[in-house]
């Protein structure tokens, strides 16, 4: 009798090795990737917390957070700190290749449970800056200096980082490359990309949960239509500009009643709106209205001009202060508001400069005087209806509909000569 072992224990072997290899129980694994990839805006916080839901059901390993982000809103940095805070899922935060994390932005990073930055990324610029008339100045209030101190200082502190460099960022506006923040202690990795990371942090026990990352299946989170929406309409540029679109809107509505421009004047603004989350300056809302009755004015003596040009400067001084783009409600650095400022303003001006063009034009032809005078007998015109002999329908003539009275039968179409004026009403007669 044979002692070697049959084939089909030798396969029920092999197969039970397979199974219980490392390889194969961490190809099942799988992590979740939110990219934040702009400012932080009021739906970022509601990405980040549907992202963190998603993750939590469907058993991820973690939740990957690239940041490339200027900044952003103050109280949504805030809640997203808190969500990844309350969240049973590990969090990491990873400054993408070629982005950045500033202001908002590295505090976001420093609440991390994990912190990791591509080479040649940098983090920092957080200190706060105001809009003001003598332009963008630091903020020199200690209550609001000391609170972000206090925040960024306890973020480090909970994730075992580097407290004073955290207060640095604030204080002096401290900046840092990946080499130089891993040395200094505010991050803990260096990765080329997300899967190098994971291999890097693979065996981490973040939460009571040892994280099994290499060789993780990555999933890139997609939000619902619903936020895609809202991530759309948030951005600060998009939402002034759907505000400022919408005045015009009803400003071209009250001058053309019926043409339905006011119904998209209306939708425009609250779309702005809502993607502002209803946070607007009440200054800015009172020089926009003042521009629109000064355009309103304008169409009641036109001709004039000074209600028109008002109500331009108006509408533009109202697009600057319209997005709150000054601390504590916008946190990024003064050269990204100073952008901001430009992105939001030179597009008003050239649509508030086409705007009056058009509306000028418009009330020129509206308000010329006929040019019909002793010499019009035997200039020719179109009929536009069907107008029987002895009586009246329309005619074109030169652009403009007129009144007429014609001595024969006319069918739509039929070329007419003018044989006089009585008033508003032309004779005519089949040419």
């Amino acid at each position: 009798m044979s002692n070697k072992p049959s084939p089909l224990i030798l396969f029920l072997f092999l197969a039970l090795i397979l199974l219980l290899s490392p390889a194969c129980a961490s190809a099942e694994e799988k992590v979740l990737v939110l990219e934040i990839s702009d400012s932080i805006t009021p739906v970022s916080d509601d990405l980040v917390a549907d992202a963190l839901l998603v993750a939590q059901q469907e058993g991820y390993e973690a939740l990957v957070i690239t940041l490339n982000t200027p900044g952003g809103g103050v109280e949504e940095t805030l809640r997203i700190i808190e969500a990844i805070d309350q969240s049973e899922v590990p969090v990491i935060g990873y400054v993408y290749p070629g982005g950045k994390a500033w202001s908002a932005g590295t505090l976001i990073l420093l609440g991390t449970d994990i912190a990791a930055m591509a080479p040649y990324t940098v983090i920092g610029s957080a200190q706060p800056v105001t809009v003001s008339t003598g332009g963008i100045e630091p903020v020199e209030d200690d209550k609001i200096v000391n609170a972000l101190v206090a925040l960024a200082k306890e973020k480090a502190n909970q994730h075992g980082r580097n407290e004073t460099a955290a207060e640095k960022f604030i204080t002096e506006n401290l900046n840092l490359n990946a080499e130089d923040a891993l040395e200094a202690g505010v991050i803990e990795y260096v990765a080329t990309d997300v899967e190098d990371l994971l291999e890097q942090v693979d065996g981490e026990t973040i939460k009571g949960k040892e994280l099994n990352t290499s060789g993780a299946t990555i999933d890139i989170y997609v939000p619902s239509l619903r936020l895609s929406f809202m991530d759309i309409i948030s951005d600060p540029i998009i939402s002034s500009l759907l505000i400022m679109l919408g005045i015009y809107g009803i400003v071209i509505g009250i001058s053309n009643p019926g043409a339905g421009a006011e119904i998209f004047g209306v939708v425009a603004i609250s779309l702005g709106l809502v993607g502002m989350g209803f946070d607007v300056n009440i200054a800015a809302i009172f020089l926009i209205i003042l521009g629109v009755i000064l355009f309103v004015l304008e169409l009641q003596a036109p001709g004039i001009g000074i209600f028109g040009i008002s109500g331009l400067i108006c509408l533009i001084a109202g697009s600057i202060f319209l997005v709150p783009m000054d601390f504590p409600r916008w946190y990024t650095p003064a050269d990204v508001q100073q952008m901001m400022i430009i992105a939001i303003v030179t597009p008003t001006i050239v649509m508030g400069l086409l705007f009056v063009f058009v509306f000028y034009k418009v009330l020129e032809v509206r308000h010329r005087k006929p040019v019909i005078g002793e010499d019009f007998a035997g200039d020719l015109a179109e009929a536009i209806d069907k107008i029987d002999a002895g009586s009246k329908g329309f005619v074109r003539y030169k652009g403009e509909y007129w009144k007429a009275l014609s001595e024969d039968d006319l069918e739509e179409g039929d070329t007419v000569m003018i044989t006089d004026k009585k008033g508003p009403l032309l004779l005519v007669k089949k040419e």
